[in-house]
């Protein structure tokens, strides 16, 4: 598996220039949603010019789960967009072994070895690029970010209520989330191209899933052209659209 993703990976940075900065996919994004700035999740509207608070609750229906922290401060992540990554870090980091063991440059000032995002993003060209592949990027209330971690997506339709009006909803103790019916197409046609261009592990329920997902939820306009202007800056795009395009 590790090998095909390298081979994979390898003929994307040759062709392609391969993106290994997630920093500068989320600068190009903002580029890329200029004039359809509206959430994953909730279809919020936001304005990254406001800084006191960038979601227009009002938009959506929008109401945090913690307008405050623990310790009472004000919850920044309720008042800002994040760039989710639809297919968490973590899923696909795993299949590294920088991810689960660490790695020998992977050391920190205290001597100590460490493991995870932070040590794949310094040895692991592979681990980058995946982490900043634009298809698999979309904006997000901060909050809702942070809730649903990296629990994957259920198969049922989420009911709403517990972030006010809009419908998603995070089953912190199953490690699940829930998402509104039309994003069931979106969420199959990133799994599948994760599937197919880095080789990332699906089950056969998983599979069977998103590939009757990906028929029955089309790709609407808006898929179509972030498609395109993926594809004009990072150099590839979702065969998974494409396919359903001619």
């Amino acid at each position: 598996m590790i090998k095909k993703i390298l081979l994979l990976t390898l003929f994307a940075t040759l062709v392609f220039g391969a993106n290994e900065s997630f920093s500068k996919s989320k600068k190009m994004l903002k580029q890329i949603y200029k004039g359809h700035q509206f959430t994953i999740y909730c279809e919020c509207k936001y304005n990254y010019k406001n800084k006191n608070n960038m979601i227009e609750r009002d938009s959506c229906g929008y109401i945090p789960r913690n307008e405050y922290t623990k310790k009472g401060k004000r919850n920044e992540r309720a008042r800002r967009i994040e760039w989710e990554h639809l297919i968490p870090a973590e899923n696909f980091g795993r299949q590294f072994a920088c991810w689960r063991e660490g790695n020998a440059e992977c050391v920190g000032k205290n001597s100590k070895g460490y493991k995870g995002r932070k040590c794949c993003e310094k040895v692991n060209q592979q681990y980058r690029i995946m982490q900043a592949d634009m298809h698999n990027l979309f904006p997000a209330v901060g909050e809702l970010n942070g809730d649903r971690k990296n629990f994957r997506f259920d198969f049922e339709e989420a009911s709403g209520g517990q972030y006010g009006a809009c419908k998603f909803d995070v089953l912190f103790k199953e490690k699940r989330a829930k998402v509104r019916e039309e994003l069931r197409g979106v969420i199959a046609r990133d799994y599948l191209y994760f599937n197919k261009r880095y080789g990332m592990k699906l089950s056969k329920q998983e599979l069977k899933k998103f590939t009757a997902w990906n028929k029955l939820y089309p790709p609407n306009e808006w898929e179509k052209e972030r498609n395109e202007k993926i594809e004009k800056m990072q150099g590839n795009g979702n065969p998974f659209i494409l396919k359903l395009l001619h």
